[in-house]
Order: structure tokens, then sequence, then C-alpha cells
């Protein structure tokens, strides 16, 4: 099962703690992670139920990549080949609880991009960070959690470099400085994120409408050093079901 770490806007004051962007370390226009309220994107889902944080769909080989519709009364259906033998049940509360040590993670920042897989009993960890503490901790706090016998950690920690910490600055104040997108800056961690990576912009998270996703490209696209923009973002309904980072 795959899934992505994203944050909705939520009312909670920004935090100072200290991010891998030059001088931001007490400066708080670059908010971290707080046990705020959140939300994971995912892709479509069938029929008419909702998306939830923490939920996936099997896509025949263990893993997943959508919602998936809660486990059946059934005995047989709650066992499912390529899951090693844990339940549906099983594997759904390892789904929620890894996300919510992830989401609680410290130092974790619009400027890192977490995703997680759940296996039966393992988990694979996925994504960039620019704090090599953030993939420790991130690997560290999954291993606590009960029903949890392996973790594979692949999260990319991204290479010290005053460009990209100058782009990430810029690409910020692109984003979240103009009117049009300035709402999705009031929350503990916004849901934009901005991945740099050797001059490369990722936009990552979840935005209202495809007007607000096609503005934050345009937006990210125009700024100095920038060699390429990829634009993941999803629109808010597309990641509930409707159609779908």
């Amino acid at each position: 099962m795959s899934y992505k770490i994203f944050f909705r806007v939520a009312p909670v004051a920004f935090l100072t703690a200290a991010l891998a962007v030059p001088g931001a370390a007490q400066n708080s226009q670059y908010p971290t992670s707080t046990p705020a309220q959140t939300s994971t994107s995912s892709t479509p889902q069938s029929g008419n139920q909702s998306s939830s944080p923490g939920t996936s769909k099997d896509d025949g080989k263990g893993m997943s990549k959508s919602p998936a519709t809660p486990s059946s009364s059934s005995d047989n259906s709650r066992f499912r080949v390529g899951n090693r033998g844990v339940s549906e049940q099983t594997e759904q509360r390892l789904v929620k609880e890894v996300r919510h040590e992830l989401v609680m993670l410290p130092y974790y920042s619009l400027f890192d991009n977490l995703e997680y897989q759940v296996n039966g009993n393992s988990v694979t960890l996925l994504g960039q960070v620019t704090n090599p503490t953030t993939k420790s901790d991130a690997e560290k706090s999954v291993r606590r959690i009960e029903g949890v016998e392996n973790v594979q950690n692949n999260i990319k920690v991204l290479p010290p470099s005053p460009m990209d910490d100058r782009i990430r600055g810029q690409v910020y104040r692109a984003i979240y400085g103009y009117d049009g997108l300035f709402k999705y800056a009031n929350g503990a961690v916004p849901p934009i994120h901005i991945i740099v990576d050797s001059g490369r912009v990722s936009l990552e998270g979840v935005v209202d409408n495809q007007a607000d996703k096609n503005m934050a490209y345009i937006r990210a696209n125009g700024v100095p050093g920038v060699f390429q923009v990829t634009n993941n973002l999803r629109v808010v309904n597309e990641s509930r079901g409707g159609g779908s980072k």
C-alpha cells in the first residue's frame, strides 16, 4: 500500500524549529510540523465512499495506491495473499499508526516529502527530506509501532546546496506570498510542499482547485535558477475520490 503525507490547512501557529534553509533556524516564516489536523492524499476510490487518512486498495501485488474499504466480516476476506497472512484489520491499524508517527516528526517541514508503503507487517519509507535527522527519526518512530517487524528506509536525504537553499526560499515566497495562494500559508505545515534537488523543483501536496495548481506551477517556474518544475499537486476533490500526487 502506498501513501503520501500531506497537511491540509489547520489553525495552528507557526513554529520556529530549524529547517535546512540558510538563516531559517530562527525564522518562523518557514513552518514545521506539529500534531495538527492533517490529511493524506490518495488516488481515486471506487463507489461513493469518501477517502480517509491511512486507507488503501489492493493493486494485486500486495501494495496499493488508492483507498480501501473496511475489512469484511468474512474470515476469508480478512487475509490477502501478498500481505504475509496479516489481517486487513491489523494492516489498516499499522497504516494509521505509521502515518501518525510520521506527521509527529519534529523537523518535518514543507521542504520535505514523506511517503510510505505497508505490506503486511513490513513498512517501506519513501520520499525526500532536507535533514538527515528526519530520515533517522522516521525509521526509529515506525520501528516502535507494535506489529511492525521490518522497516526499509528508502527516504532520500537531499544534498546540501546553497543554490537549492536559495531556490527553496524564493519558491516559498513566490507561492505563499502571492495573493491567490496566500490562503494556503495558514497552517502548521502548509499543504504545498516544495522539494528542490539540484535546481529541479517538485511541487507535492494538495490544493483546492485546478486554477491554484496551475498558478503554483507558474509561480515556481518563474523563480530564477530553477531548471525544471514538476507539478505533482493534487486537487483536493480528486484526492477524495473524484479522480486523482
